[in-house]
């Protein structure tokens, strides 16, 4: 019995947000209670391509692409800003297109063993924290850059070119504060680097790459999404059951939370007509806040429900994954892996995290206030 509840309470902990969202849906059936109405809340295709891209995602790294990737750039690294450089930009580049979880999941782990090998231990915090932000910052530009974009992007209608338009002013923002921020440290010589990972055979290589471009295909309605979800699936549980079940299957259960939340709070009136008021106008801020508490992924299911002012939303829980550790849950998977390392430095973590994100929060907010005016 004890087992059973230390796994559970283990459980709550790794999936706080998971668990909340699962409670939420639950209180909200009370009010509405379950029906075959229940199907029309749910977004089939938003969660069909999100599994597919989190398994293309985990197949292109157990292939070794992306470390093979950074390796051959590190080549070119001679000085210690170049190489924080390299180390922060690749997941600001690359979170575009892998998502900023998988961006971070990937080189995190990989700055701190390459910092330990060329000797500049003392950057891996500065470089962890710039890290986040490159990767929180750099996937907003594309639909597929990270969960909130994607769902936002397929109930908004709007274009791949109209969404990339409303955040490159933002993200090419941060990519040059990111840049100056790197310019600040000190630089001194590096010698080469080179971190062991070997790149898979073509087998390994090619079926991400083929399903890949097939999402992006459903991506942009020429191949229906649920069918490629479906040939994925059952492809990779004869072929790569690896990559499979690496799948973050508590993010596919967090949005079927939300999506009965909402739709059950969307049918209660009064519930409905205080938030629609609240939320009137306000979008963006709203949305900012909301994702300091619950997360830029849930709030953007949840604001949706109430607003149809696209553009704010997604401004709004783009830059809402900036601010607090828990403002983009990608943020907690760099803050775990500095704990699992650095332990000691968790308190100093936090506190530089915190710094950083908030100044660019209040940077790319003024920049928000200035586009407006024009």
């Amino acid at each position: 019995m004890k087992k059973v509840l230390s796994a559970a309470v283990q459980f709550v902990k790794g999936e706080a947000v998971l668990c909340i969202c699962v409670l939420l849906a639950a209180i909200s059936m009370i009010f509405v209670p379950p029906s075959a109405a229940y199907a029309e809340y749910i977004d089939r295709d938003t969660l069909a391509l999100l599994f597919a891209l989190m398994a293309v995602m985990k197949g292109f790294q157990h292939a070794g692409l992306f470390a093979y990737l950074a390796n051959k750039l590190l080549r070119r690294a001679d000085t210690s800003k170049k190489l924080m450089a390299v180390l922060v930009f690749l997941p600001f580049f690359l979170s575009m297109a892998v998502t900023n979880d998988v961006a971070l999941i990937t080189f995190v782990p990989f700055a701190i063993i390459v910092l330990r090998t060329a000797g500049f231990e003392k950057l891996v915090m500065p470089t962890i924290v710039l890290q986040t932000l490159a990767a929180n910052m750099g996937s907003t530009l594309t639909p597929i850059g990270n969960p909130q974009n994607l769902y936002l992007y397929g109930q908004s209608g709007m274009s791949f070119g109209e969404l990339v338009l409303i955040m490159l002013p933002y993200v090419a923002l941060s990519g040059i504060a990111l840049a100056a921020i790197i310019a600040c440290f000190k630089s001194s010589p590096v010698g080469e680097v080179q971190v062991q990972g070997a790149l898979g055979g073509a087998f390994s290589l090619v079926w991400p790459s083929v399903f890949f471009i097939v999402s992006l295909l459903g991506l942009f309605e020429v191949v229906p999404v649920i069918a490629i979800a479906i040939v994925v699936a059952v492809f990779l549980a004869i072929f790569d059951r690896h990559s499979l079940a690496g799948v973050d299957y508590s993010l596919l259960g967090t949005f079927v939370a939300l999506f009965i939340f909402i739709g059950n709070m969307g049918n209660i009136p009064v519930f409905r007509g205080f938030l629609s008021s609240v939320i009137a106008g306000n979008e963006e801020l709203v949305a900012v806040l909301a994702s300091q508490v619950i997360s830029n992924v849930p709030a953007a299911l949840l604001l949706s429900g109430f607003s149809s002012q696209w553009q704010a939303l997604i401004v709004g829980c783009n830059l809402g994954g900036l601010g607090t550790l828990i403002a983009s849950m990608a943020s907690l998977i760099s803050y775990k892996a500095l704990a699992k390392q650095y332990p000691a430095l968790r308190l100093r973590y936090l506190a530089l995290f915190t710094v950083y994100n908030a100044a660019f929060l209040a940077v790319l907010a003024g920049l928000s206030f200035v586009l407006s005016l024009i």
